[in-house]
């Protein structure tokens, strides 16, 4: 498996445009006035900022690991908060690329990457506030840690009720599936059985239900899987 670029692309384009906005340059200005050890006068923005950070920014290791160190400090600002997902972004590509992109499991690798970045963005919120030396290795070792529990509940997911590329040529297994679900119908549940009939019975991927639902794919993988064991199995 190789990582798709679009969902990469996509959150590149849309911090070209956000890290250069007004809101990015206060909070920029205030995150310089709250931490002058750093020297970071002259930047102008985020933008600016994540540019640092790179490898070739002209920071050593140790002053990024500072910095990176305030930036969670000082995650409770969203902007902080996006430019610290926007800094480790390679990081979770590697994170990713160590789990082989969910191969076996997950069908489409950029679903992979849709869920590394809304876990990252989770992490990051909750973790907010916290004084971390190590913030960007104790970040992604988080987040390996939730990618990997989320890999093995979709494998669970799977075994229990398997992916078929045609509803008409249902098992009987299947079709005592199909029956349940239809119980549902005009329940406070008809929501999670519409989708969970769309993930199974229609093809499509985790990414595509969430996508149709207006929901994150980390959260509603959650949702269903609960619905799966309270109600399905």
């Amino acid at each position: 498996m190789t990582h798709s670029t679009d969902v990469l692309g996509l959150i590149r384009s849309e911090w070209q445009y956000y890290g250069k906005t007004c809101a990015s340059r206060k909070a920029m200005t205030a995150f310089d006035q709250a931490h002058p050890d750093l020297c970071l006068g002259g930047l102008i923005d985020l933008w600016d900022l994540v540019l640092l950070l790179e490898q070739r920014g002209g920071r050593t290791a140790l002053e990024r690991a500072q910095i990176l160190q305030a930036l969670l400090e000082d995650a409770c600002s969203k902007e902080v908060q996006r430019a610290l997902v926007q800094t480790l972004i390679p990081g979770i590509v590697s994170t990713c690329r160590q789990l082989r992109f969910g191969e076996g499991i997950i069908d489409d690798p950029c679903d992979m990457m849709t869920v590394a970045l809304s876990y990252c963005s989770e992490l990051v919120s909750e973790w907010s506030g916290q004084s971390r030396p190590y913030a960007g290795p104790d970040l992604l070792s988080a987040l390996r840690g939730r990618l990997r529990r989320w890999m093995l509940k979709e494998k669970a997911a799977r075994g229990v009720v398997p992916l078929y590329e045609s509803p008409t040529a249902v098992s009987p297994d299947q079709s005592q599936l199909l029956s349940r679900l239809e119980c549902f119908q005009n329940s406070p549940y008809e929501r999670l059985a519409r989708l969970t009939y769309e993930r199974v019975f229609g093809g499509l991927s985790i990414r595509e239900v969430a996508r149709r639902d207006h929901s994150s794919p980390a959260s509603l993988t959650q949702e269903l899987q609960s619905f799966a064991v309270n109600f399905l199995l």
